[in-house]
């Protein structure tokens, strides 16, 4: 059975090949009626005689039976020097020589006619006939050698074509395999052409789709480890409240806790699920201020036992010293899931209130940008911070900031992918002296031509 790519191969070749000789073809023809129509060449053969010939044959008829050879003699002066070579008068009885091959005029069409005297005379005129056995107007050389040259040609730029599109169904094929590791950039080489760009758009997806794997692999890893540990120690329990009856109290109680932090898991799980195949802007416009607002009353309450103090600053001044309405009441809305959009701003600052210690201060600013439009929302606290080498893994799912964490480790990876698919942008700092910023970009749409979801 034949290669796939070796079929298609010849089937490029051949289109390329019958395309290039239709064109040569018609180029030919093209150039052939040009040249021949702009210069002093004569009219094709076919023209002559089916035109040209019979017409002054008629004409010289005409004449010669009106007035006789006075009246063709007159005729021939008003005739154009080409056409009046053409024309020849035979008299009675006069020899006549016919034209040889070498002749530059080798045919004649003969015609016989009588003046009013009833003397016969034989008309003709001369023309020169190509003796080849040819259809088109194109010598045979120039045919055969563009037949060559086509094939040349054809078989070059179909092996140019060829070779990346086969790297590329290679690299198809490698990656429906499961090879996730599949390239083709550098078998093609140093092309810059759409091809080349096609190549390196299909290393893009590669390499997307491993991140993908590689992150859904991680994910899986790490919530089999979390679900392990209450699953253990949910045993552990049975097994001592079976042993000890005197501790079923105390065992169950344990139990009841892993269990809610089972629930609290696998609802964590489901929620970072959506955020992830949320896709980029959504159909609500929210109002981001107003969320803020009623998230920062919210965490005022947790934090009252702790005496964390939580400010809320608001700006409208652009990076670019636009100066514009600090009341943010009636700012632009921002695109994307509500919800998504309220869980994210919920779990940065209750990470920060987790850890700010007892009076301390945790600031909240939302900033409005200009040109584009988008949000600037900040987060700092005054809480330990995290180490250097953690701060660009602090979004991953389940990794924690202090090894001592009671949290699952969800919820920023949440808010990043939340704050992703409004088509923002999360990041962290470690402040100066102590604490730690969260800040997150997130695109607006004007409200004159939106309208709130």
């Amino acid at each position: 059975m034949k290669e796939p790519s070796a079929i298609t191969g010849r089937r490029l070749f051949w289109k390329i090949l019958l395309s290039f000789l239709v064109t040569f073809v018609v180029m030919t023809q093209a150039v052939w009626l040009l040249f021949a129509l702009r210069s002093n060449r004569e009219p094709p053969a076919a023209l002559m005689t089916h035109e040209v010939g019979p017409a002054l044959l008629e004409a010289g008829a005409q004449a010669i039976g009106a007035g006789g050879a006075a009246r063709y003699v007159a005729m021939l002066d008003n005739l154009p020097e080409d056409q009046r070579k053409r024309l020849e008068l035979v008299a009675p009885g006069q020899v006549v020589v016919l034209p040889g091959t070498d002749d530059p005029e080798n045919a004649v069409m003969e015609r016989e006619v009588r003046d009013p005297a009833g003397k016969t005379y034989r008309l003709r005129f001369r023309y020169h006939s190509d003796q080849r056995i040819w259809r088109l107007n194109i010598p045979p050389e120039l045919a055969i050698m563009g037949v060559l040259a086509g094939l040349v040609f054809s078989a070059l730029l179909a092996g140019y074509l060829m070779r990346p599109i086969n790297h590329l169904r290679s690299g198809f094929a490698r990656l429906a395999r499961g090879d996730l590791k599949a390239r083709v950039s550098p078998a093609i080489g140093s092309r810059r052409d759409e091809v080349a760009d096609l190549a390196h758009d299909f290393d893009a997806m590669a390499r997307r789709l491993e991140q993908l794997v590689e992150s859904r692999d991680r994910l899986l890893h790490d919530v089999s480890h979390e679900l392990r540990s209450p699953l253990a120690r949910l045993h552990l329990a049975i097994a001592l409240a079976r042993q000890s009856p005197e501790r079923f109290d105390s065992s169950m109680d344990r139990m009841e806790h892993e269990i809610d932090r089972l629930d609290a898991l696998v609802g964590e799980l489901l929620m970072l699920a959506r955020a992830e195949n949320e896709p980029a802007g959504g159909d609500e416009y929210i109002d981001l201020v107003g969320v803020i607002a009623g998230v920062v009353a919210d965490a005022r309450y947790e934090a009252q036992p702790q005496g964390v103090q939580i400010a809320l600053f608001t700006s409208g001044i652009g990076t670019e010293g636009d100066a514009a309405d600090s009341d943010l009441s009636h700012a632009p809305a921002v695109r994307g899931n509500g919800e998504l959009l309220h869980r994210a701003i919920e779990n940065v600052l209750r990470n920060a209130l987790r850890f700010s210690p007892q009076g301390s201060h945790i600031s909240v600013g939302i900033e409005l940008l200009h040109r584009p439009d988008r949000y600037r929302v900040t987060v700092s606290d005054e809480g330990p911070g995290v180490s250097a080498e953690m701060v660009d893994s602090i979004f991953e799912p389940f990794v924690r900031s202090q090894p001592d964490s009671q949290g699952l480790g969800l919820g920023l990876a949440i808010a990043s992918r939340a704050v992703a698919a409004s088509n923002g942008r999360i990041a962290a700092t470690n402040l100066p002296g102590r604490g730690l910023c969260v800040e997150m970009v997130i695109p607006a749409e004007p409200l004159d031509t939106r309208s709130l979801g």
